[in-house]
């Protein structure tokens, strides 16, 4: 669904079909295949899809995709009314003859196809102004949540706005935060190289997001590829690699070493298999979580180890509150993103800060932000978008934004709070200003 970015409105932005149209990148020219798919004279035949999308999407659609394409178009016809392109990832809001507007999702797999590619209602978030803005819109009943702005500027870190960023909360993928601070140390200190490889097993594999998943058993990869698709596409199976790549207990370390106020709620530090394995796996699992110590979870981790007996389609209940995600309060996360800043100054190689800003998120103005960090997190009932953003002239600003509900349609598919991140980074008060 869309992210209605700040400095939007329900209106169509002029020129967004020339935008679209003028995109010769790859994301571009996938985009406006898609959006003529629903806009063409006639309706696509499955022989015209297959080599366009990775096989696994196809899979999903047994009857064939042409079918939902026609189901689509059938809201038409539509015109473009804006196009936002960021990094593998794309939105198009399409109007319908009624003025009703939907959105058109893409993603992009990293070999070239098409991975993602869905309609559904436009999400408008509401313009940011002032703090307040932002806490109107997302107080809703069923949903705690927390957020944390801060400003760093000549070594004095400035807090602009937090409500309640001391409390641990679920945190879903922004736990790959602490794999690549592990990571980058272990690389500086020539434990590990950015050419060596890791190798894709049936114990290691996991589910999505990402798409290593779909290797072939025995496929070997450089650690510098693992790590960018842990962070720039949050690949869960890379990050399960990198973690096997430096065992759990350095892990740990880093982040005791980076500072998070309570790291024994990071211990054992969990992989996303097993997380996926003891929260949705054989019955009995997660109350033998819930109820054991520190050394008890890890026997049960040894004891599950192995190939995933989930699927995606087991995923369910929310299992953040037996302690089945990676708890962590903004300032934690805050902390860990600004070591990893300093991480990506220190690597003279560039690989670090290549990994770091790779995928800002949300379109962002790089001539007032030049330097993005950004990681988002989700499992059922929990969502956060944090990002670290720099300035021409050193100015760092941290904001982090962090839900978690037992009922997961109450957050839905996060983009709404994607979009609220991006509200705010639009908005000026980041350096003090509004608009």
């Amino acid at each position: 669904m869309m992210i209605d970015l700040p400095g939007s409105d329900a209106s169509a932005r002029p020129g967004a079909q020339a935008a679209l149209d003028g995109d010769d990148t790859l994301l571009g020219r996938r985009t406006r295949w898609a959006v003529e798919l629903l806009t063409a004279p006639e309706a696509p035949r499955d022989e015209d899809l297959s080599g366009h999308f990775v096989p696994v999407f196809l899979a999903r659609h047994p009857q064939g995709f042409a079918a939902t394409v026609e189901q689509w178009r059938g809201l038409g016809p539509f015109t473009v009314a804006d196009y936002q392109p960021v990094a593998h990832k794309s939105w198009v809001t399409l109007q319908g003859p009624t003025g009703v507007r939907s959105t058109l999702s893409l993603t992009l797999d990293s070999t070239g196809p098409i991975r993602v590619l869905h309609l559904g209602p436009e999400v408008v978030t509401p313009p940011v102004h002032k703090w307040d803005d932002l806490v109107a819109a997302l107080e809703q009943p069923g949903v705690t949540w927390s957020a944390l702005v801060t400003r760093e500027e000549g070594g004095a870190t400035e807090t602009l706005y937090a409500k309640d960023a001391d409390r641990p909360m679920p945190n879903g993928s922004s736990y790959k935060l602490y794999l690549m601070r592990a990571l980058a140390a272990a690389v500086a200190s020539g434990s590990v190289r950015w050419d060596d490889e890791v190798t894709v097993t049936p114990a290691l594999r996991s589910l999505p997001t990402g798409d290593m998943q779909e290797l072939p058993d025995g496929t070997r990869v450089t650690v510098r590829e693992t790590a960018y698709k842990m962070i720039a596409m949050s690949d869960n199976t890379a990050a399960d690699l990198i973690q096997d790549l430096l065992g759990r207990d350095t892990v740990e370390r880093a982040v005791e070493e980076a500072g998070h106020a309570d790291p024994a709620l990071l211990r054992p530090f969990l992989t996303s298999h097993e997380v996926f394995e003891i929260g949705w796996g054989a019955p009995g699992l997660r109350e033998e979580w819930a109820a054991a110590d520190e050394a008890g979870r890890r026997r049960l981790l040894e004891r599950i180890a192995g190939p995933m007996t989930v699927r995606g389609s087991d995923l369910g209940p929310t299992v953040h509150r037996l302690g089945l995600d990676w708890h962590m309060s903004a300032w934690d996360v805050a902390r860990v993103l600004g070591l990893l800043a300093e991480d990506g100054v220190r690597d003279d190689g560039g690989d670090v800060e290549e990994i770091l800003t790779a995928y800002p998120g949300v379109p962002v103005d790089t001539a007032r932000w030049p330097r993005v960090v950004f990681k988002g997190g989700s499992c059922p009932g929990v969502m956060m978008f944090c990002w670290l953003l720099e300035d021409p002239d050193g100015v760092r600003c941290t904001l982090v934004l962090q839900q978690r509900a037992d009922d997961q349609k109450l957050i839905g598919d996060g983009q709404f709070l994607r979009g609220m991140g991006g509200r705010v980074i639009a908005s000026g008060l980041l350096s003090g200003t509004s608009r």
